[in-house]
């Protein structure tokens, strides 16, 4: 049995570092309002979609994580444990939004789990278990319904066939031919 290592006291996020990362990944699909505010439209498996995708996962490629990708679009990055037979801690959220939605919506938890494993590693904290990052596709099912598509095919709870048959509300796109944009 491996013991777990304790971490430092002192492990802290870096918050410049977090904000960074969402406010340039609030760029991709930025779309502005009134008084100053803004917000994001990053439609599933769209184009806005693909670059916001391969930001984050170059992000999660250049901190040394284990990028795969399921068959709907799903993205894990994994960082390993001490025991890789051990079931992994996972968070994370989505990085599409409905058409005018905010900056923070479901980017948080992504960037948030990104910002904790690069503090481990910076750390060289040593988990037990494998800790993964992850982005589900079409969470917010303004495109493609149902909504919280990708984690319910991820759960077991809607057949990967249905997912791939479904049909986009403003095009008339099937998901499964929307896929090209995957990074």
């Amino acid at each position: 049995m491996t013991l777990p290592i304790a971490a430092p006291a002192d492990l802290r996020i870096d918050i410049g570092r977090l904000l960074g990362r969402i406010a340039e990944l609030g760029e991709v699909g930025r779309i502005d309002g009134p008084n100053g505010e803004w917000g994001n439209a990053r439609l599933a498996l769209t184009d806005t979609d693909r670059a916001g995708r391969e930001l984050v996962v170059g992000w999660m490629k250049d901190l040394g994580l284990t990028v795969s990708i399921d068959a709907i679009g799903n993205v894990f990055a994994t960082r390993a444990g001490s025991d890789p037979t051990a079931p992994p801690v996972m968070t994370g959220s989505h990085i599409d939004t409905v058409r005018t939605g905010g900056r923070y919506d479901g980017n948080l938890g992504v960037l948030a789990g990104l910002e904790v494993a690069e503090v481990l590693e910076q750390q060289g904290v040593i988990t037990e278990r494998p800790f993964v990052v992850a982005f589900f596709t079409d969470e917010e099912g303004a495109r493609f319904p149902p909504d919280m598509l990708g984690s319910l095919v991820f759960a077991g709870g809607l057949p990967l066939e249905v997912a791939l048959d479904a049909v986009a509300l403003d095009d008339g796109a099937r998901l499964g031919d929307e896929r090209g944009v995957v990074t």
